[in-house]
């Protein structure tokens, strides 16, 4: 049982033990009173620019801890009892074979994690290379354009989200988010990221979470094999039996499908094989990027470079009731760097990514327009792929054929006029860039709702549609074009023994919603079997 206090604040002069004695003062008892005591949230308040201060919500025991809080009557405070989780019992029906899992990103290692610890021994493929392997091989593509089609910012182990911020904010309520931000600071993370309000990673701290993680699978009996492609799956009387790996064909009754949101030979398969899928919504835009010291500015004024804050982020957002749209930021990365994530020949892809410390020179983040499958009619549930293949092409094309990005400034942009010269902002794109029209590579309606967005977003941050800053094309992998339907206990509602799961199978969207979707369906899996392998 415990005591939970929401709404204690600190002004950025406080230290952070002044925060127990303000908790105290709050139950009017004496800190030593105070048995345990435990920060659970921690956010910045910058809605006064010149009254920053530090926003928590802790939690604590003492004696008579009913008693206190009816005594203080105050809505910020509350009685905890312990939460009561039914345990995952095991099933009764047996398995032929060790249950296989496809992918290693955020779902892949997290259902791997859960099924190792339960004693199921998983053995996982993974398409790319391991992440220090996979690390080298990209930086070898931004350095030189030279792709590598099977592992690179979107394949390999870790999957999408290590080349990213690695954000580890989620709008789900699960009670496995505190599982996954508790493994990873096991892992090697920042003990802060359990408390955040708005807690990261970094893609350095972030590639050695996942290796730690991979070797515990290791350890208690799961296999992992990198450069392990899934060429196909083997059915019969629409079961999974087998499945081809590299040429070799693996037999299988228990497949976790964790491909991610850019396995797109994967989905083409899949399709050919009469497994049930269907089209979805996603967005697509560009990468825009202001000096970090602007927007730090904007979000904390006069307290912009106080050494308590970190580099500032921001969201924006904006629908027009006319043209049915929305145009909205995604992927903020204070401090980062825009980068080439290309992951097909040919066709040209961006992200964000930053490192723990959030110290480069420029913020960035996506600027990103909805669209539907009413936007890429057609008979197919791949129609939202082919448009973005179509629009990737064109990027590509439009840079140069060389990987180099399409770039413009923005008060280029919204006068329809190509770049001539650099402002006050350098693009930190790689392996290079070239000043194009966007309009040539993205359609029409996104070009207006972007438009639209720059105009507003500066309403909001003063500044924001500034001349200088810098659009790279273009951003298409928000999320999957495809959704691999599945029923309530999480198995594909057309084949049996295939649990789709993640961002790749559209029931996630960032790091921790595909962490807890493997965990989710590692948890179907255990409910209905049993560990003893025939």
């Amino acid at each position: 049982m415990t005591i939970r206090i929401n709404n204690l604040s600190l002004a950025l002069e406080d230290d952070i033990n002044l925060l127990k004695e303000k908790a105290a003062k709050k139950l009017n008892i004496s800190t030593k009173d105070i048995e345990n005591f435990k920060i659970l949230r921690e956010s910045i308040d910058a809605r006064k620019k010149d009254n920053i201060k530090f926003n928590y919500s802790v939690e604590l025991s003492c004696k008579k801890e009913e008693r206190l809080v009816n005594r203080c009557k105050n809505k910020d405070i509350s009685f905890q009892e312990e939460e009561v989780h039914e345990d995952l019992v095991m099933g009764n029906k047996r398995l032929s074979h060790k249950p296989i899992i496809v992918g290693m990103g955020p779902a892949g290692i997290f259902a791997g994690l859960l099924l190792a610890r339960k004693g199921y021994n998983p053995v996982i493929f993974e398409r790319g290379e391991d992440v220090d392997g996979r690390s080298k091989t990209v930086e070898h593509f931004w350095k030189s354009g030279e792709l590598n089609t099977e592992s690179n910012v979107q394949f390999g182990e870790g999957g999408a989200g290590t080349f990213s911020d690695g954000k580890l904010t989620t709008r789900i309520k699960d009670r496995r988010c505190d599982f996954v931000l508790q493994e990873f600071v096991k892992a090697g993370a920042p003990e802060e990221i359990a408390y955040s309000g708005k807690p990261h990673v970094g893609t350095d701290i972030l590639k050695k979470v996942v290796k730690n993680i991979r070797e515990e699978i290791k350890a208690l009996g799961g296999q992992v094999h990198f450069n392990s492609k899934l060429e196909d799956i083997i059915l019969k009387d629409k079961k999974v039996k087998s499945l081809i790996i590299n040429d070799n064909e693996v037999p299988c009754e228990v497949l976790i499908l964790a491909i991610g949101h850019s396995s797109r030979d994967s989905y083409e398969m899949l399709y050919k094989k009469d497994i049930f899928l269907s089209a979805k919504p996603f967005s697509i835009g560009v990468r825009v990027e202001h000096p970090q010291g602007f927007i730090d500015q904007a979000q904390y004024g006069k307290y912009a470079n106080h050494p308590k804050l970190r580099a500032a982020d921001y969201r924006v957002a904006y629908s027009d009731k006319n043209l049915n749209r929305s145009v909205y930021s995604f992927c903020m990365c204070p401090g980062g760097e825009v980068v080439a994530a290309a992951s097909e020949d040919k066709r040209l892809v961006t992200n964000g990514m930053s490192y723990h410390k959030r110290d480069k020179e420029n913020a960035n983040s996506a600027l990103v327009v909805s669209v539907t499958p009413a936007d890429f009619q057609g008979d197919s549930p791949l129609k939202g792929m082919d448009f973005q293949r179509h629009y990737e092409t064109l990027a590509f094309k439009v840079g140069g054929g060389n990987y180099h990005a399409p770039l413009q400034l923005v008060g280029d942009f919204l006068k329809g006029n190509t770049s001539k010269k650099l402002g006050k902002v350098t693009p930190s794109y790689r392996p290079g860039w070239n000043f194009a029209n966007l309009d040539q590579c993205l359609p029409k309606y996104v070009v207006d709702m972007l438009k639209l967005g720059l105009e507003q977003f500066d309403k909001k941050i003063k500044g924001f549609a500034m001349e200088d800053a810098v659009l790279t094309g273009i951003e298409t992998r928000t999320s999957a074009p495809v959704r691999i339907d599945r029923n309530e206990k999480g198995e594909s509602i057309s084949t049996q023994g295939l649990y789709p799961t993640g961002e790749g199978a559209g029931y996630a969207g960032g790091i921790i919603s595909a962490a807890v979707d493997g965990l989710r369906i590692a948890e179907e899996i255990i409910k209905k079997y049993n560990n003893s392998v025939r």
